[in-house]
């Protein structure tokens, strides 16, 4: 617009002085997600809690834990579990149904960061969304508990009828003995581990037992909140991360040390400080502290 005109409309100029304020605002906000569009009140997703020995497996469905990015169809657009609409292309999502489905953005095993650079495009990269499959195991609005869920997921999924939209299959296990064999040869085939979802559960927005996973290790999530330089062999890399896990069952918010598992890539260009990161252990220390903590990777999503 010319300068003239602008100058003949004090309105608008007076408008965009009053709304510059909030465009810096909002630049802020989504400067750290440039790839997402802006975030939508997040969907009441049902989440895991650990598994233990002594669980009545005979009450349970076990399917295959997929490494992906979660997804929640709400009827007419995907969503990750923060709230964020994603871009998948239109062909993706063509002919879907308007009932909401939950579910993993899958990439394939051991292409957890494969999925994460794929989903989190704002424009979608139509080559690599061909590698993705949308690996549906629950029907959120559905009503009815997870056993009759199973049978009209399924029969949703096959009116689908498009070879990137899958039913996770799910299955009974006999015995704790056995569930762990299941477990050891997931992750021999190069799976993250297994979920246990009660059958008469009903679809709640909250983490219980009714949903639980196993894995053949611990792990969970920290924030970064420092980067404390290396030495000797480290000098001029990082050294470890100062991270901090957030007050939970009875427990204050606890900081400590991160200074394994990283690779010299990492170390020379460490998660950023407020970076959500995921880090494997085994057991705690009476002090709440993860024994022989050692990262993994960034978590992009929240934790669950």
């Amino acid at each position: 617009m010319p300068p003239s005109t602008c100058s003949s409309r004090p309105g608008a100029s007076l408008f965009v002085i009053k709304a510059l304020p909030l465009l810096l605002a909002l630049a802020g906000v989504l400067a750290p997600w440039p790839l997402l569009y802006a975030a939508q009140p997040a969907p009441p997703l049902m989440l895991a809690k650990v598994y233990q020995a002594g669980v009545s497996l005979p009450d349970y469905w076990v399917s295959e834990k997929y490494d992906g990015v979660r997804g929640y169809w709400d009827g007419a657009q995907l969503l990750t579990r923060g709230g964020e609409r994603i871009a998948a292309p239109a062909w993706f999502t063509a002919g879907w149904p308007r009932v909401a489905m939950d579910g993993e953005l899958w990439a394939g095993r051991g292409q957890f960061a494969k999925a994460v650079a794929t989903v989190r495009q704002h424009s979608a990269d139509d080559a690599a969304w061909r590698a993705i499959r949308f690996m549906v195991f629950d029907l959120p609005a559905h009503g009815g508990p997870f056993s009759e869920r199973i049978p009209a997921l399924n029969g949703l999924v096959s009116r689908i009828d498009q070879p990137w939209v899958q039913a996770v299959a799910q299955h009974k296990v006999a015995s704790h003995l056995a569930l762990q064999g299941l477990l050891l040869k997931t992750v021999k085939l190069g799976g993250e581990g297994l979920m246990l979802h009660r059958g008469a559960s009903l679809y709640k927005g909250e983490r219980n037992d009714d949903l639980l996973k196993l894995k053949t290790h611990e792990d969970t999530e920290a924030r970064v909140i420092a980067h404390i330089a290396g030495k000797g062999k480290y000098a001029g890399k990082l050294g470890a991360l100062l991270v901090e896990l957030p007050a939970a069952d009875g427990r204050p918010a606890r900081r400590f040390k991160l200074g394994s598992g990283f690779t010299d890539a990492e170390r020379d260009s460490p998660p950023a400080v407020g970076a959500l990161v995921t880090f494997r252990f085994r057991g705690m220390t009476d002090s709440g502290i993860p024994r022989f903590a050692s990262f993994m990777r960034v978590r992009d999503e929240q934790p669950g």
